[in-house]
């Protein structure tokens, strides 16, 4: 039997990252529980082949192989699969331990007693414009996490009912194979090291523990945040297991872009074009900016890729030191177009000045009056 792709198994492209891989992994798992799915005789083989999956392409070595020789490269290099439940939960403790978060075990499974698991970190995407990123402000986010079941408060079972002993361990959670002088202790394939058995599932969470509920939340985003900041929120991500704290929430911050300001740290800055008279002779003018108009000083005989700075109209620091300034880079346009006036006062202007137009101009590395 040919065997499917692994990125197409957990529905991720080969360049996904580690984290989709998990996240993808979850779904499936979740999804698939023999458990939750006692009258799917599917659902255990999808579930083994997705935890497959994962085990190669969360293992950096292993999937490398993969992308390089396919399964062929990986059966070369003494990676045989999973032949049933007993491998997926013995033999791929990584795996194991996702298991155990989704179904809100903790990480020891050795007489069948569960201890406290964190609960996993989550991530938001928020899209901020210019104005916002450089004032601040206020997003509701809205999201989906799992959450303890209420109707079970996580256990798992229907209320007014127990989890019973597993038949195959005893309810110590784990079995033992003798190899010659050896025993070799395994988590109990039958209850997958719980030491315990779901007679009567909660219908709700369909013995799961915890369920997808939306979340809303509302969030302060200061002041001076920049592309590509994280705000953490502690205690916002999935709830933690059997007592132990829930995860944080990593809000990361994209903003865009403005068609007149550029930012840098906590500088602004932007061209303002002027004309050649207000270069030569000197001016004010208003120039924009994030606080408004502001009266900017042009000196006599500004040129063109001269700056000038804008005390205090930049953005307001993170660390509470004031506000950047605002450098302004100086444009000098030249008329494109001239009246006979403006020509004849221009060429007056050029021989005051003894710059005929003419006139071969001598540059300074050049030697003789050429």
């Amino acid at each position: 039997m040919t065997k499917r792709d692994y990125y197409e198994i957990l529905g991720v492209s080969r360049s996904a990252s580690e984290d989709e891989i998990k996240k993808n992994y979850r779904k499936l798992a979740l999804q698939y529980h023999p458990d939750r799915n006692p009258n799917n005789p599917d659902a255990e083989e999808k579930f083994k082949e997705a935890s497959e999956a994962y085990e190669v392409l969360h293992d950096t070595e292993k999937r490398e192989i993969y992308n390089r020789y396919g399964h062929d490269g990986l059966q070369n290099s003494g990676f045989k699969g999973f032949s049933g439940f007993e491998d997926v939960f013995s033999n791929l403790g990584n795996i194991g331990g996702i298991f155990d978060e989704l179904l809100g075990r903790g990480g020891s499974r050795g007489g069948g007693r569960s201890g406290g698991r964190a609960g996993s970190d989550l991530r938001y995407d928020v899209q901020l414009t210019f104005e916002e990123a450089v004032f601040g402000t206020e997003k509701v986010l809205e999201f989906d996490k799992l959450e303890t079941c209420i109707h079970c408060s996580g256990k798992r079972t229907a209320p007014g009912t127990r989890p019973v002993p597993c038949n195959t361990c005893g309810g110590l959670g784990q079995v033992e194979r003798r190899q010659g002088f050896f025993a070799v202790r395994t988590p109990c394939p039958t209850c997958r090291g719980e030491g315990v058995r779901i007679t009567d599932p909660c219908t709700e969470c369909r013995g799961v523990g915890v369920v997808q509920a939306p979340k809303k939340l509302s969030v302060k985003i200061p002041a001076g945040v920049d592309d590509g900041a994280r705000l953490r929120l502690s205690g916002e991500g999935e709830e933690g297991r059997g007592g132990a704290p829930a995860g944080d929430l990593y809000v990361m911050i994209r903003v865009s872009q403005h068609e007149f300001f550029e930012r840098d740290g906590t500088e602004i800055h932007c061209q303002i074009p002027i004309s050649f008279p207000q270069a030569a002779l000197g001016t004010e003018i208003d120039v924009p900016s994030l606080h408004g108009n502001q009266t900017l000083t042009i000196p006599r005989g500004t040129q063109t890729g001269e700056t000038l700075t804008l005390r205090g109209c930049g953005v307001p620091s993170l660390r509470g030191e004031g506000r950047g300034n605002q450098v302004v880079h100086i444009v000098v346009k030249t008329p494109t177009y001239l009246t006979e006036r403006q020509e004849e006062l221009l060429r007056e202007l050029a021989t005051l000045n003894e710059e005929q137009t003419k006139t071969k101009k001598r540059w300074p590395w050049q030697k003789g009056n050429g």
